[in-house]
C-alpha cells in the first residue's frame, strides 16, 4: 500500500512508524513543508499513561524519548505574593525539537521516506497514493479541502497567548505564576522541557492584551515588556521566541477544532487537523500520538479501508471528547480568571487544580495528602473560626445562614413525589422525608409544595392552602427534629403554565386525561402544542398569588419549618415571569429583566415580611435557559442573582433549563455546577449546586474550589437514603450522627472500612 502523509509532526511521523512497523512492505512518504530542525513550539508534555502506550507500540523510539526526558512532580503557584506547591502530579516534558528528531530518525530507519521543505500540493496530486493523510494541523489544509464532509466546527477562544522559551529553570515544578500590572492580570504557565530550556507562554484577556498595548507592540517589544512584568521570576534570564516565520503578532488564540468527519474515500484526518486539545491540559500530541497507533492498527488488521476508517472514529472520537471536554473546563477556568481573583491563595490553587474535573477531592489526596489536609483545615477555620483539631471533609463542615446552623454542607434536593392526597402529604411523605432525614444530610428539602389547588402541578403534588396540609407537615417536621439533627426545609411554588398535568410516571407534562383545572401564566403562551393555554394573570391574580404565598409561609412557619424556599425555576409561574421566552407582556412587568422580576420580587418581599428574620429564605432559579440569547443566559443569571441578594434573599439555588421544550441543554457530571459557580464568584452571592452531582468526590470538590456552599443531591437520595453516613464512613469520619437505633450497624459498617482499607493496603 501506497501512503502519504501530509504533515510531518508528532502526529505524522508517529503514524509513519507506526504503519511501517505493522507491515514494513507499505511504501510511506512524509511531506513536510519545514526544515528537519525547525521547529515552532517549545516543550511537549506526555502523560504516564501515553508513555507506556508508546512502549507497547515501538520500545526503540520510546526509549530514546524517555531518556530525553526531564520529570517532575509538583506544581507551583504564585499567586498575591504566595507559593503554593502540591506534589504527586507525575509531569514528563521534551522539547518538540527532540521529540521530532526522535520520530524522524526511527521513521528514516525504518524505511519511511521523509520529503522536507516541501508544501503540500491539491489532494489530486497525490491521486497515485492508497492513502492520503492530513495530518497537518489546525489550519489544515486537508481539512479546508473536504470542508463540506469533515464540516469543522472551529471554536476560536477568547484568550491571547504567546508561545515563549526561557533559559530560566522551572525544573522543580510545572509553574503558574500570576501578576497583576496596571493593565490587568497577566499569567504564566511554564515548564522544564530539557536541561537547560523551559516552556514559558504567557496568557491573558483580550481586553488586557489590548489595554497593555499587545496588539501595537512588535514580537522583540513584546518579549521586553514581558521580561519587565515577570522579572523577578526570570532572575536576570531572557524570554526568547522562536515564532519568527508568523507574520504579525506572535500573539495567538486557541482554536478548539472537532470534525463531524474525520474521513472521506482514501483521504483521512489526524492530530490538531481532526481535533484539538488545549495546552492547559498539555494533551495535543498526546491525542495525535494515540491517533496514530490507532488508524495504524485498523488500517493494518481490518478488512477494508472504509470498515478501518470507521473503527479508528469509534475508538478515538470518544477519548478526544472527553479530553476537549476536560479542556473546555480548563479554558473556560483561564477566561474567567478574574472571577476567582477574590480567592484566598489556598482556594484559589485548589479551584485551579481542579479546573479541569480530571483531577478530583480524593485524587488530590493521593497525590498530596498532607497538603490536602491544610487546605481542608483552612476551609473549616473560615466555616467556623475555630482551628479544627484534624482535618475533614469539606461536606461534614457546618455552615450557618443567618441564625440557623447546619450540621454539615449536604442537602436532600427537592423531589416530586406524587403521593398527596388532595394537597395533604401521606404517610408516604413522613417515611419519605424522616429517612433521608435520618441518612445524615444537613438539610432536607420538600418536594415543590403548592400554594393552591390550581398551582399543583399534578393531583398528587403537596401543598400548603389548608388546616390538613399544616397538620400533616408539623407531623413531619416533628418527626425531623425529635430524631435526627437534620435541618428540614420547605419549597413553596405554583405551577403556572405547567399545572394540570398528570403524574411524573405518567406522560409528564402532559395535561390530564380528565378533569383538567384552568391555568395561568405571565402571558398567554402554553407550555406544549398539547398543554392548555394559560390566561395571563390580572393584577388582581397576582395579589391573590402573592397572598397564597404570604399565607403557605406562615403554614410553614407553625409547622416548624427551619428554612424556605421558593421556586422560581423550571417554567412553573414565577419562572414564567423571569424568562422572555414565556414572558411577553407590554406592561411593567414585561420587557426588562427588571420588569420581569418585578412580580417575583413582590412575592419574595411579602413572604420575607412575614418569615422569621432568624431563618433563611432561599430561591430557586433557572440560570440558563439553553437557547442562547433567546432565553436567560449566564450572565442574566448573575444578574438575577445580584437583583435577589439586593433584595434580601440569603441563597440562590441554581439550577437550569426546563423552561421551553426548545432546550438543548449540555448534560455531563456537575453540569449545572458551573452556573453556581459564576453566580458564587461574580455576583458574591451565596449558592446551592445541584445537577447530576452523586459522589462526595464532587461534593467536596464543589465545596473546597468555592463553587457552591451547600451541595443538592436528589436522585443519589432516592436510591440511598444514607447517603451521607455512608460517605462519612468512606472517609473514616466521625463526626456524623447516627440515629441511636442504628450504633450497632454503623459500629460494623466503620469496622468493615477500616478493615477492608487494611486488607487492601490503603492504611
Amino acid at each position: 500500500m501506497r501512503t502519504v502523509i501530509l504533515g510531518g509532526g508528532p502526529g505524522g511521523l508517529y503514524f509513519a512508524i507506526s504503519l511501517k512497523l505493522r507491515n514494513p512492505a507499505h511504501e510511506v512518504v512524509v511531506v513536510e513543508r519545514n526544515k528537519p530542525d525547525d521547529t515552532f513550539g517549545w516543550g511537549v508534555v506526555l502523560s504516564a499513561d501515553t508513555l507506556d502506550n508508546l512502549d507497547v507500540n515501538d520500545a526503540k523510539s520510546a526509549k530514546a524519548i524517555r531518556d530525553s526526558f526531564v520529570y517532575w512532580d509538583d506544581i507551583a503557584v504564585h499567586y498575591r505574593g504566595a507559593v503554593m506547591r502540591s506534589g504527586g502530579h507525575g509531569f514528563s516534558g521534551i522539547g518538540r525539537m527532540r521529540l521530532l528528531n526522535i520520530l524522524q530518525e526511527r521513521a528514516t530507519e525504518l524505511g519511511v521516506e521523509i520529503r522536507y521543505e516541501t508544501e503540500a500540493q491539491p489532494i489530486e496530486t497525490y491521486k497515485d497514493f492508497d492513502l492520503i493523510v492530513g495530518a497537518d494541523g489546525v489550519n489544515s489544509r486537508v481539512r479546508e479541502a473536504f470542508s463540506d464532509v469533515f464540516k469543522p466546527n472551529i471554536d476560536v477562544r477568547a484568550c491571547k497567548y504567546i508561545w515563549l522559551g526561557t533559559r530560566q529553570k522551572f525544573d522543580d515544578a510545572f509553574t503558574f505564576i500570576f501578576e497583576e500590572t496596571e493593565h490587568g492580570w497577566i499569567w504564566v504557565h511554564a515548564y522544564q522541557f530539557n536541561a537547560d530550556t523551559a516552556t514559558f507562554i504567557v496568557e491573558c484577556t483580550e481586553e488586557t492584551w489590548k489595554k497593555a498595548g499587545f496588539d501595537r507592540m512588535s514580537t522583540d517589544e513584546t518579549i521586553a515588556y514581558c521580561e519587565k512584568i515577570f522579572a523577578r521570576y526570570l532572575n536576570g534570564n531572557k524570554l526568547m521566541s522562536n515564532a519568527r516565520h508568523l507574520r504579525g503578532s506572535a500573539w495567538l488564540n486557541f482554536n478548539r477544532v472537532l470534525c463531524e468527519r474525520w474521513s472521506t474515500g482514501n483521504v483521512v484526518l489526524l492530530g490538531d487537523s481532526a481535533a484539538t486539545a488545549h495546552f492547559s491540559i498539555g494533551s495535543g500530541s498526546k491525542l495525535a500520538m494515540e491517533s496514530a497507533i490507532a488508524l495504524a492498527n485498523y488500517i493494518d488488521t481490518e478488512k477494508d479501508m472504509a470498515s478501518a476508517f470507521a473503527r479508528y472514529e469509534d475508538e478515538r472520537r470518544v477519548e478526544v471528547l472527553r479530553l476537549q471536554s476536560a479542556a473546555r473546563n480548563s479554558i473556560e477556568w483561564f477566561e474567567e480568571v478574574e472571577r476567582y481573583l477574590h480567592l484566598d491563595p489556598v482556594q484559589f490553587n485548589y479551584s485551579l487544580l481542579t479546573r479541569s474535573q480530571r483531577i478530583s477531592h480524593e485524587n488530590l489526596r493521593a497525590r498530596d495528602g498532607q497538603w490536602l489536609a491544610g487546605a481542608e483545615k483552612w476551609f473549616e477555620r473560615q466555616a467556623t473560626g475555630a482551628e479544627p483539631k484534624e482535618a475533614h471533609r469539606p461536606m461534614f463542615v457546618p455552615l450557618k445562614v443567618r441564625g440557623l446552623e447546619l450540621k454539615n454542607r449536604v442537602v436532600v434536593s427537592p423531589m416530586a413525589q406524587y403521593r398527596a392526597e388532595g394537597g395533604t402529604p401521606t404517610d408516604w411523605h413522613l417515611v419519605h422525608y424522616a429517612e433521608r432525614a435520618k441518612g445524615g444530610a444537613g438539610l432536607v428539602f420538600t418536594e415543590m409544595t403548592c400554594v393552591s389547588p390550581e398551582g399543583r402541578i399534578t393531583p398528587g403534588c403537596t401543598g400548603m392552602y389548608a388546616p390538613e396540609h399544616e397538620a400533616a407537615w408539623k407531623r413531619i417536621v416533628d418527626f425531623v427534629h425529635a430524631e435526627s439533627d437534620a435541618k428540614i426545609a420547605l419549597q413553596l411554588g405554583h405551577a403556572g403554565p405547567k399545572a394540570s398535568t398528570q403524574l411524573g410516571w405518567e406522560d409528564s407534562d402532559a395535561p390530564l386525561k380528565s378533569g383538567n383545572w384552568p391555568i395561568v401564566s405571565a402571558s398567554d403562551v402554553p407550555w406544549s402544542p398539547q398543554n392548555q393555554t394559560p390566561r395571563a394573570v390580572t393584577r388582581a391574580d397576582m395579589d391573590q398569588i402573592r397572598d397564597d404565598f404570604v399565607r403557605a409561609a406562615q403554614m410553614g412557619e407553625r409547622a416548624g419549618f427551619d428554612w424556605l424556599e421558593l421556586h422560581y425555576a423550571h417554567g412553573y409561574l414565577m419562572s414564567a415571569f423571569i424568562t422572555p421566552i414565556t414572558n411577553i407582556r407590554t406592561d411593567e412587568y414585561g420587557g426588562s429583566l427588571e420588569n420581569r422580576l418585578r412580580f417575583p420580587l413582590e412575592v419574595f418581599h411579602a413572604v420575607r415580611k412575614v418569615w422569621p428574620d432568624h431563618k433563611p429564605i432561599s430561591v430557586r432559579i433557572s440560570a440558563c435557559d439553553w437557547v442562547g440569547d433567546k432565553g436567560i443566559t449566564p450572565q442574566d443569571a448573575v444578574a438575577i442573582a445580584r437583583i435577589l441578594h439586593e433584595a434580601g434573599v440569603d441563597m440562590v439555588d441554581v439550577s437550569a433549563g426546563q423552561t421551553t421544550l426548545e432546550a438543548k441543554p449540555v448534560y455531563g457530571r456537575m453540569f449545572q455546577t458551573p452556573f453556581s459557580d459564576r453566580i458564587r464568584n461574580e455576583a458574591g452571592v451565596a449558592t446551592l449546586a445541584v445537577g447530576n452531582i452523586y459522589e462526595p468526590d464532587h461534593v467536596n470538590s464543589i465545596l473546597m474550589a468555592g463553587r457552591a456552599d451547600l451541595v443538592c443531591l436528589a436522585r443519589p437520595h432516592l436510591s440511598n437514603p444514607y447517603w451521607t453516613l455512608h460517605a462519612a464512613a468512606d472517609a473514616n469520619d466521625h463526626s456524623v450522627a447516627w440515629p441511636k437505633p442504628y450504633w450497632r450497624g454503623r459500629d460494623q459498617m466503620y469496622r468493615l472500612k477500616s478493615r477492608a482499607e487494611v486488607m487492601t493496603g490503603k492504611v
